[in-house]
């Protein structure tokens, strides 16, 4: 049996570090990549852009994601013994249920050549990475799907072509490798009626695959009862396996502004607000980020077929320059902004960069 996944997304790790992020573990400075690893996590996720650089070649930010660094963070992820997830996104920059965008070089492309490029793009990507010897161990075909994706040809209702360009990547997949585990991942984990009807839709049209992710921010997605609740139905409904892809909890609702060294204008402030903070069943402290992490294990080990969870950018530290879009991404996703660090007080980090107590956590957990 597959050992339990205790994973963490730091795809923002390379770009931390040509800024400056430093990491401890009981005061000593250490790589974050040998601190999570002492921790007891196992598995890291790392996500892919197609092109997060502007028209004129200025990088998006948010760590690039582009596959050069997505290898580079890859091979040391692998030489370091842990599993590698590949979240594959089809879009130049984020994506998510609020965009879609499609990647600068397919615009004005047909559905049926969309979905020769989906299967070119996905099928090069891997076949890269076989010959950098950095192959994934777990491939994501889309990212956050529950709106489909490669607006507007695949957004909900148009099940029809979001299976299409799906499929079309699990092929790709396919072509390459017969066995490994593909995931396709929705949002929004305590909602079982959006569950039920993507998964119904797209079972009727969609290729094989082996797991179902979902995304679970207490702040935006309902209680841990309703995840666990939604996690059951799915999992008997569906019979595939379960992986919660992302996941966070706040450990402070102290503001990072002094951090960051931006202006009010310049940034967006923290992911949760103290107004949704107040929403959810344990405080934003050292000791609540530890209390929800035990009880989302617990959750969430004691439903048939989870295979384990990623927690989501551990080690965003708010380091000055380090944002989750800068104007070339926002002119890009057509978004007014601001940027800056909306995600330091989810960290597993504090602000200087010290090991939380949630790590313990995490580690000692026994499913």
């Amino acid at each position: 049996m597959a050992p339990f996944i205790k994973g963490m997304d730091v795809s923002s790790l390379k770009e931390l570090e040509e800024l400056g992020a430093k990491y401890y573990m009981d005061g000593q400075e250490k790589g974050l990549l040998e601190i999570l690893k002492a921790y007891g996590v196992n598995s890291i996720r790392l996500r892919l852009w197609n092109d997060p650089y502007s028209e004129s070649g200025v990088p998006y930010g948010a760590g690039t994601s582009d596959l050069n660094t997505t290898v580079e963070l890859a091979r040391r992820v692998l030489d370091m013994g842990f599993g590698f997830l590949l979240d594959i996104h089809y879009s130049d920059f984020w994506a998510d249920p609020g965009k879609q965008r499609i990647p600068k070089a397919w615009r004005g492309m047909s559905v049926e050549e969309l979905e020769a490029a989906v299967y070119d793009f996905t099928r090069s990507t891997l076949l890269t990475m076989r010959s950098e010897h950095v192959f994934p161990t777990m491939i994501q075909v889309g990212n956050e799907l529950s709106n489909g994706l490669l607006w507007p040809y695949g957004k909900v209702p148009n099940y029809d072509n979001i299976a299409r360009f799906i499929n079309a990547g699990i092929r790709a997949v396919r072509s390459v490798d017969q066995e490994i585990p593909i995931m396709l991942h929705l949002d929004n984990g305590g909602n079982n009626a959006l569950y039920r009807e993507w998964f119904d839709e797209f079972m009727k049209r969609g290729e094989d695959f082996q797991i179902i992710g979902l995304s679970y921010y207490p702040f935006w997605h309902g209680t841990l009862q309703q995840l666990e609740d939604n996690m059951r139905d799915i999992s008997g409904r569906y019979g595939k396996e379960l992986i919660v892809a992302e996941v966070s909890m706040g450990h402070t609702l102290e503001d990072y502004k002094d951090y960051e060294k931006l202006s009010d204008e310049q940034r967006k402030g923290m992911a949760a607000k103290p107004e949704l903070a107040a929403k959810i069943e344990y405080p934003m402290t050292h000791q609540g980020q530890c209390d929800f992490m035990q009880d989302f294990l617990t959750r969430i080990a004691g439903i048939k077929g989870c295979r384990g969870f990623y927690y989501w950018e551990p080690g965003w530290l708010p380091v000055p320059g380090s944002g989750w879009a800068n104007e070339e991404a926002l002119a890009y996703i057509e978004e007014k902004g601001p940027g800056g660090n909306e995600w330091a007080n989810q960290a597993l980090f504090d602000y200087d960069g010290n090991a939380l107590p949630a790590l313990e956590t995490i580690r000692d957990f026994q499913p």
